[in-house]
């Protein structure tokens, strides 16, 4: 019997899935417990829609991401510190930081923990990468000055 998943069904599909199973277990165990319903036309209509819908957002999404990724590569953000007489940093520079600066600078919002970036502890130039969307990432330069 081909039925539809409404939850996760350990060693038959995810939810959302459509998956055939024997008559018994269907009927005394799937559909009295909510875990499916039969694949008729209906479900499956509903099925095609929700998997439609999925995959716009998903389109959309990928899209906002890459706009972003071509607002943000080659950029430059310059930060200001200071630091002692040996060019230390009095603390450091931390994401959340670089996250901020980007608001005001590019009027762009970042997650600081999608953020790679190695410590900044002195003055100069360091890459900075941003993870957007699965496999969309933007580089940009961050620059420490006085």
């Amino acid at each position: 019997m081909k039925v539809v998943l409404l939850a996760d069904v350990k060693g038959h599909g995810k939810k959302g899935e459509l998956c055939n199973v024997s008559d018994g277990f269907a009927k005394n165990f799937l559909f009295p417990k909510k875990l499916a319903v039969e694949a008729d036309a209906t479900a499956l209509n509903e099925l095609k829609n929700r998997q439609s819908s999925k995959e716009h957002h998903e389109a959309e999404n990928r899209k906002a991401a890459n706009e972003l990724a071509a607002k943000l590569n080659g950029k430059t953000l310059t930060l200001h510190a200071k630091a002692g007489a040996s060019g230390k940093l009095f603390g450091s520079i931390t994401s959340k930081e670089i996250a901020q600066e980007l608001k005001k600078a590019f009027d762009v919002e970042i997650d600081r923990k999608k953020m790679n970036i190695a410590d900044i502890k002195s003055y100069g130039d360091y890459t900075a990468e941003v993870k957007l969307y699965q496999g969309i990432s933007a580089k940009f330069t961050v620059s420490v000055t006085e």
